[in-house]
C-alpha cells in the first residue's frame, strides 16, 4: 500500500469567492464590511476581486479580518495564502505582467548602474559661478 498524499489545500481565490458567495455578499459588501471591521476605510472591491483572481495574495492584517467577516477559521486562510505565495513564485512571469514579489521600474525613470547610457543632465553643465558681495571675485 502507497501512502497517500494529503489532498492540496483549496487555492485561496476561489476559497475566498466561494466562502462570500455562501454569505450571498457581493465584492462591493465584502468590501464595506471589511472596512468597517477593520477601521481602515481604504479597501476596495477591486481589491477584493484582485485576491479572488489571484492576482494578489492579501497579507496577515487582512486575512484576519477576512477570517472574523467570512467567520471561518483563520488558519484555513493562511494556509491557502501560503500556498499561493509559494505558488505565485515558482511559476515564471506571464508575459506584460512583472514578476512576483518583485517591483518593476516605472516609466520615466533612468535605469542605474552600468546599464545608464548617460550621465544625468546636471553632471554635463558647467559649475555656475555665484558672485558673492562680501567676496572679491
Amino acid at each position: 500500500m502507497t501512502p497517500s498524499t494529503p489532498p492540496a489545500p483549496e487555492p485561496l481565490g476561489p476559497l475566498l469567492a466561494r466562502l462570500r458567495r455562501a454569505r450571498g455578499r457581493s465584492q462591493q459588501a465584502l468590501a464595506a464590511e471589511l472596512c468597517a471591521a477593520s477601521g481602515v476605510p481604504t479597501l476596495s472591491r477591486h481589491e477584493v476581486s484582485r485576491w479572488e483572481r489571484q492576482l494578489r495574495v492579501p497579507g496577515g492584517f487582512w486575512l484576519g479580518w477576512l477570517a472574523v467577516v467570512l467567520a471561518t477559521p483563520v488558519e484555513l486562510l493562511a494556509d491557502a495564502a501560503g500556498h499561493a505565495r509559494h505558488a505565485r513564485r515558482a511559476l515564471p512571469a506571464a508575459p506584460g505582467r512583472p514578476p512576483a514579489g518583485g517591483m518593476t521600474p516605472r516609466a520615466g525613470l533612468r535605469p542605474r548602474g552600468p546599464e545608464r547610457l548617460r550621465p544625468p543632465r546636471h553632471a554635463t553643465r558647467p559649475a555656475r559661478r555665484r558672485s558673492r558681495p562680501d567676496r572679491p571675485a
